[in-house]
């Protein structure tokens, strides 16, 4: 079986910069006197290891409340503006041009597109009319590894075609503030926006080949993660037991997925795992039995955009390949279902 090349990636984020410390402020000021435990739970501003992200909109936009026809707006704008700043920068790192493309994979879960943005950035980019698209939705946080290992088995289908997968998250888009909960709380101290795009073949060449994937959905775990459909938009889902989960249940999910391409958690140079939160690093480090800190890079990237959902594990993995991927790594991460997903990587240089 011919091994898929990862030919370029490239990361984008919106211009509108947030410090943590206005962060809460402003959450202090939106949500603070919906939620009489506002200041007990403030801690986890400090705690979420996030010191800024990128948003869609500058603050200022998010102190009034929005309809979700007004969100689904900014969606479709920014959202598309990232996409296609990703997937140009992507093919000019593979000396590509659009119309080389065969396959699009776009993975987005914190907006509606109907067409979805693949077809809307055709009016902006010279894709072929028979470009083969394939939009995903529902994949949240694990969306930039699933996502990516879908892209590669097209690939590999199709020997010598070029798959472009991009993936893009407006999480800012499901901010509320007409009531509150922890978990809005939680997602106001650590999400943030961004996107990723990588460009795909069967064969040799690029950075690192993709040799395998693979994903454990846990059954009756649905309430852990995800959406809930609200009048203004979308609303987070998020259980605090996920770092307690993750702790508990990752390294055997990691075996699981491991064992069929005949490797162990110990075969493995480099995890690179997306960043749910700082205690979610924390659990992963302690379930795959990594040295304290050894996720470094993770943490990097939520300290310097937040948890951008799907894209920021590719975000870690830019970080990694910039200083020099080892031999074999794996990318994991977890998302709603709930699902652990992996991808097997094999360094190219």
């Amino acid at each position: 079986m011919l091994p898929v090349s990862i030919l370029s990636l490239a990361t984008q984020t919106p211009p509108n910069i947030l410090p943590q410390e206005e962060a809460i402020a402003t959450a202090r000021t939106l949500i603070g006197g919906h939620f009489a435990d506002f200041e007990r739970l403030a801690a986890v501003y400090t705690n979420a290891g996030v010191h800024t992200r990128q948003l869609a909109r500058p603050v200022a936009w998010y102190r009034q409340e929005r309809s979700f026809a007004e969100r689904s707006a900014v969606y479709l704008e920014v959202a598309l503006d990232l996409w296609v700043a990703a997937a140009e920068q992507a093919l000019a790192q593979a000396d590509l041009r659009a119309d080389q493309v065969d396959t699009i994979v776009t993975v987005s879960s914190t907006g509606i597109a109907t067409p979805s943005l693949e077809a809307r950035a055709m009016a902006r980019m010279l894709f072929r009319t028979d470009v083969v698209r394939v939009p995903v939705f529902g994949l949240g946080c694990a969306g930039g590894t699933t996502g990516l290992g879908l892209a590669s088995k097209l690939a590999r289908a199709t020997p010598g075609s070029h798959v472009l997968f991009v993936t893009v998250e407006l999480c800012s888009m499901a901010l509320r503030t007409d009531r509150a909960d922890k978990a809005d709380i939680v997602s106001t101290a650590l999400f943030g926006d961004g996107a990723a795009a990588c460009v795909l073949r069967s064969g040799e060449g690029g950075f690192a080949q993709i040799t395998a994937s693979a994903e454990k959905t846990w059954p009756d775990t649905l309430d852990i993660m995800g959406w809930q459909a609200e009048p203004t938009g979308l609303g987070v889902v998020l259980n605090r037991a996920i770092p307690a989960f993750a702790r508990q249940e990752m390294r055997q999910a990691m075996e699981e997925m491991l064992a069929p391409q005949g490797l162990r958690i110990d075969d493995v140079d480099r995890f690179i795992c997306h960043p749910g939160g700082a205690k979610v690093v924390d659990a992963l480090e302690s379930a795959l039995a990594l040295n304290q800190g050894a996720l470094v890079k993770e943490r990097e990237v939520l300290r310097d955009h937040g948890n951008m959902s799907a894209p920021t594990v590719l975000f870690v993995l830019d970080r990694y390949r910039q200083e020099g991927l080892p031999p074999l790594c794996v990318m994991s991460a977890l998302g709603p279902g709930f699902t652990a997903s992996s991808l097997t990587l094999r360094c190219a240089a």
